[in-house]
C-alpha cells in the first residue's frame, strides 16, 4: 500500500508539473509573448527530471519484484534457458540504458536556441557500419547460443531414459506410460481411437499390454525423461513453466524432448516454505473454450517412489478388457465399444 501511494504522488506531482507548464504556455500565448526558447529550455530539463525519476522507479521496481521472478528452474535444460534468457537481458538491458540516456540528454542539450543554428549531418559510414556489425554479431552470438540449447533439449535421449506420451485433445492432456517393460505400445491411427481406446493404441503390438494412462504426470528425479506429444484435434502446447520447457502438440507430427528433474516436489515445497505448491503442466495455446482447464499436476518422486508407482498402475489394455465385459454395447456394425474409461468399474 505504502509503495502504490508513493507511485500515485510521484504521478500526482507530474501531472501538476505539466499543468503548471501548458498554464504558462496559454498566459505567454494570451500575452503576445511567445518566449519558444524559455518553453524549450522547460521542455528539456523537464525530460532529464523524467529519466532520472524514471531510472530510480526502474531501480525500485527490480528490487522490490526480485523475488518474484521466474522461479528455480527444476531441470538441468532449465539452467541452460535461464542463461540464454540472462544473455539477452544483459544485451537489451545495456542498449536500452544507453539509448535513454542518451535520447533524452540529446532533447535537452540539443535544445532550441536563438543563436544556434542545426548542424547539417547527411551520414557517416563508420558510425554506420559500426551499428550494423555490433547487433549483428550480438544478435549473431545470441542465436547460436539458444540453437545449442535448443540441440540440446531436442537430441535424442540417452538410453536410459524413460519415455511418456502427453496427447492433447478439446480440453485435456491424455498421459499414457509404458508398464514395467519401458517401452510404449505403438499408436494404430486416429481412427482407431473410441471411448475404450482413447488415443488409438494399436493392441496387437506386444509392447501396449502393460501401457497405462495417468491422471497426473510423475516422474523420478535425476532421471532422463523423454516427452513423445501428440495432437487428436488443434494446435496445443506442452508448456511446463518450472522445467523452462515447451513444445508444440500438433496433430498429425510426434513432437519430442527430452530432459532431466533435477528437484522433487517435496524439495522444492521446503525451498519455497509453501506445502501446497505443485508443479504443473499447462497448455500455452489458445485452443478453444476450454482452453484453461488444460492443467495437470507434475510430482517428481525419488527414482524408488517412481518405480512403486509404476508397478502399482493397472494396465489400460486390463481396464479396457474389463469394461468390455462388464457393459458392452451392441453398435449396427455388431462391433462392442465400451464406456468411457473414467466410468466406475464394479
Amino acid at each position: 500500500m505504502t509503495a502504490l501511494l508513493i507511485i500515485l504522488v510521484i504521478v500526482l506531482v507530474l501531472v501538476v508539473l505539466l499543468q503548471i507548464a501548458l498554464t504558462s504556455d496559454f498566459i505567454n500565448f494570451i500575452k503576445g509573448d511567445d518566449d519558444e526558447e524559455g518553453r524549450s529550455k522547460f521542455q528539456g530539463t523537464m525530460l532529464m527530471v523524467f529519466l532520472v525519476f524514471g531510472f530510480i522507479a526502474l531501480l525500485w521496481s527490480v528490487y522490490y519484484f526480485k523475488g518474484r521472478f521466474l522461479p528455480e528452474p527444476a531441470s538441468e535444460h532449465g539452467h541452460l534457458i535461464d542463461m540464454n534468457f540472462n544473455l539477452a537481458l544483459l544485451f537489451t538491458g545495456i542498449v536500452f540504458v544507453v539509448t535513454q540516456i542518451l535520447l533524452f540528454y540529446f532533447a535537452y542539450k540539443f535544445r532550441y536556441r536563438k543563436d544556434r543554428k542545426a548542424l547539417y549531418f547527411p551520414e557517416n559510414n563508420k558510425l554506420e557500419v559500426a551499428w550494423t556489425i555490433v547487433p549483428a554479431i550480438v544478435l549473431t552470438f545470441l542465436i547460436v547460443k539458444g540453437l545449442t540449447s535448443w540441440y540440446a533439449i531436442t537430441s535424442d535421449a540417452p538410453e536410459d531414459k524413460i519415455v511418456f506420451e502427453a496427447t492433447g485433445k478439446q480440453f485435456a492432456w491424455v498421459l499414457r506410460y509404458p508398464g514395467v517393460d519401458g517401452e510404449l505400445g505403438a499408436l494404430a491411427g486416429r481412427d482407431k481411437v473410441s471411448p475404450t481406446n482413447e488415443v488409438g493404441i494399436d493392441w496387437n503390438d506386444p509392447s501396449s499390454k502393460d501401457d497405462f494412462l495417468a491422471n497426473d504426470i510423475v516422474l523420478p528425479v535425476g532421471k532422463p525423461v523423454e516427452v513423445q506429444i501428440e495432437a487428436m484435434d488443434v494446435i496445443h502446447s506442452f508448456f511446463l513453466p518450472h522445467f523452462r520447457l515447451k513444445m508444440d502438440a500438433v496433430p498429425g507430427i510426434t513432437t519430442r524432448f527430452w530432459f532431466v528433474p533435477t528437484i522433487t516436489t517435496a524439495e522444492m515445497r521446503e525451498k519455497l516454505g509453501d506445502p501446497g505448491f505443485n508443479f504443473e503442466l499447462a497448455c500455452a495455446e489458445l485452443c478453444g473454450r476450454g482452453h484453461s482447464s488444460m492443467r495437470k499436476v507434475v510430482t517428481i518422486v525419488t527414482p524408488e517412489e517412481y518405480d512403486k508407482w509404476v508397478k502399482a498402475q493397472t494396465p489400460y489394455s486390463q481396464l479396457v478388457g474389463a469394461y468390455e465385459q462388464k457393459a458392452p454395447l451392441q453398435t449396427a456394425d455388431n462391433s462392442n465399444t465400451g464406456t468411457p474409461l473414467n466410468a466406475e468399474i464394479n
